[in-house]
């Protein structure tokens, strides 16, 4: 299949490289971005076509799909240009900066029945499957609890590029932007979040206008309550982690590798370990998880079925960063409207 990249930012060169590493017929057709000398610089370097604008990639016949991973500011009118073409999506994620513009941006899709999927990479791990295959096969038994914590590190470089951390670009800070992948991933486990309460800080260690550190207690729709911890001023930065505890047993997924533990005593590993992105260098994270996801969106629209995330799944993480900012804002629990 013929993919086109809209978006020559960070995460630019692991979907190129995700793309040429595939066996599954993929090949990048070409590349846009905002700067015609970057984007010529960057097809010359990729050996790929430089577009000069999205709707001559939208017009283009030989496009199969497109995969957008400009900032989320940058999304709708991109879209919208896509879809009267009929031109598939997979969107880096955020999908946008809030749940309502998140929300605007999948209806037009699905109005116009085009399919739009969210790189939520988490999911396609091999350790990330199995623990879902354990919890719904019911080896850890009801779930009682759950952690998730993200303790990332950002130099103040990462955050003086322009709009980077900003609500206006990027619709806040360490939640949206880093943390949002292990609350979908925890959502795509164990199913929606009800309520939270929360605190969201900037801390002294990075000058951004919203928050590099954020911290909830929620509660599940199933029953199940837990705790959140996300920052990117946490140095040196280590892996973030999800540990589940049920009535059977517990689980503990962390950089890729996954141990559960029944309460009869016996232990086993699933996966392998892998950087994750969360120093220093915040691309330092295999491309194979994205392959995954690429891979898949392609074989989705080939079969004529759902991604491996939907555009519809991925809105409930909006929908609870935003009570998050609520509940900080306001000092009480508040409800997700999702």
């Amino acid at each position: 299949m013929n993919i086109a990249l809209i978006g020559l930012g960070m995460v630019a060169g692991t979907h190129v490289t995700a793309i040429k590493s595939s066996e599954q017929g993929l090949i990048l057709r070409g590349v846009f971005g905002r700067d015609p000398a970057k984007t010529a610089r960057f097809a010359a370097e990729h050996a790929t076509h430089a577009y000069g604008s999205v709707m001559e990639i939208a017009y283009d016949a030989v496009i199969d799909f497109v995969i957008l991973a400009t900032p989320p500011d940058a999304r709708r009118e991109i879209v919208e240009t896509l879809i009267a073409a009929g031109k598939p999506i997979l969107m880096e994620k955020p999908i946008e900066r809030d749940l309502n513009a998140a929300t605007k941006i999948v209806e037009i899709c699905e109005a116009a029945c085009v399919p739009l999927g969210v790189v939520f990479q988490h999911r396609a791990r091999e350790a990330s499957a199995e623990l879902k295959s354990a919890i719904d096969a019911g080896r850890l038994g009801d779930i009682c609890t759950l952690d998730l914590r993200v303790p990332w590190w950002r130099e103040q470089s990462y955050y003086d590029a322009p709009g980077r951390g900003t609500y206006g670009r990027d619709g806040g800070g360490v939640m949206i932007s880093q943390a949002i992948h292990t609350l979908d991933l925890a959502i795509w486990l164990l199913g929606r979040i009800s309520s939270v309460q929360a605190m969201m800080r900037r801390t002294s260690l990075h000058a951004l206008e919203a928050e590099d550190w954020a911290g909830a207690l929620f509660e599940l729709r199933s029953g199940a309550f837990g705790s959140l911890l996300a920052t990117t001023a946490a140095y040196p930065g280590s892996a973030e982690a999800i540990t589940i505890q049920g009535s059977k047993g517990s689980a503990h997924l962390e950089a890729g590798v996954l141990t559960l533990r029944d309460l009869d005593g016996l232990v086993e590993t699933f996966g392998a370990q892998g950087a994750t992105g969360g120093g220093a260098d915040p691309m330092a994270f295999t491309h194979e998880w994205h392959q995954s996801v690429i891979e898949d969106f392609a074989y989705a629209l080939r079969a004529n079925r759902s991604p491996l995330a939907t555009a519809r799944s991925a809105l409930h993480a909006h929908a609870v960063i935003d009570a998050m900012h609520s509940a900080s804002k306001s000092g009480h629990r508040t409800e997700v409207l999702l």
